[in-house]
């Protein structure tokens, strides 16, 4: 089985919740025809904030209403990570919006220290596998590409855990390099498709971003054409078919090291 993966790169405007929801708006009628999935970056409404005392919203919230009427709208399902305030605490926490309405939530393990988001988020604490039209998916978000225990594919009784690995990301310029490099890295490593959504432009911080999102194949090999700095939605379609007889031929999985990741 096919799957459609929509990745949106562009700008996110600074802290502005409604002034990035009406751009996405627009972005998302770039993409014609249907597809499965449509990617967002981190904190596609803000940006990449540490205020988030301020401007965080709860479950439920506009945002996430917004995605839910998106992912009616498109028929697929809509990804991207944002603010939330739960409980007292503060999560970047990544929504899997179906078309629906139905939901499911990742919230970031890696928190970016040298930015200080430790001091203004809690960490997650659970990786999730997301289902999605016979795919297994496993959504990540941008620090969380640097630890590759964190993102290990496992197999069990033949079965891997994930199909497909998904970043979100505020990854800057400066360090596209790494970005770059660590995406083929997860996804050959893995035997898995790896997707990578980051943004483009300047935030309140005045930290550039180049984009560079990019879908890999199993092999390394990157499938989609988004040029960096670039404004583009692309869609790419991954086989099911090919990665099966990939992992069947070359199932490097069977020999991997058993580990346990402690809290």
């Amino acid at each position: 089985m096919n799957l459609s993966i929509s990745m949106v790169q562009t700008r996110l405007f600074w802290q502005d919740r409604q002034q990035n929801l009406d751009w996405f708006d627009s972005r998302l009628e770039l993409i014609t025809g249907q597809t499965d999935i449509i990617i967002l970056p981190e904190m596609f409404t803000t940006g990449f904030s540490m205020n988030a005392s301020s401007i965080a919203e709860e479950m439920g919230g506009p945002a996430m209403q917004w995605m839910a009427k998106k992912a009616a709208e498109k028929n697929a399902v809509i990804v991207g990570s944002m603010m939330m305030k739960e409980s007292g605490s503060f999560y970047n926490r990544l929504i899997w919006m179906n078309p629906d309405g139905r939901f499911e939530y990742y919230d970031k393990r890696h928190l970016f220290r040298m930015a200080n988001e430790h001091e203004h988020y809690s960490s997650g604490k659970s990786r999730v596998i997301f289902q999605h039209k016979g795919w297994k998916i496993c959504p990540l978000i941008c620090y969380d590409l640097r630890f590759p225990v964190w993102s290990r594919n496992r197999m069990v009784k033949e079965e891997y855990d994930y199909d497909v690995l998904i970043y979100v990301a505020n990854w800057p310029e400066r360090r596209a390099h790494a970005w770059k490099s660590l995406l083929v890295a997860r996804a050959i490593e893995n035997q898995a498709y790896v997707v990578g959504v980051n943004r483009i432009g300047t935030d309140g911080n005045e930290v550039i971003y180049s984009g560079d999102s990019a879908l890999i194949d199993y092999m390394g090999e990157r499938l989609s054409r988004t040029e960096r700095f670039g404004d583009r939605c692309e869609t790419v379609v991954i086989s099911k078919s090919e990665l099966d007889d990939f992992r069947k031929s070359f199932p490097a999985a069977m020999d991997a090291d058993q580990f346990t990741i402690q809290a």
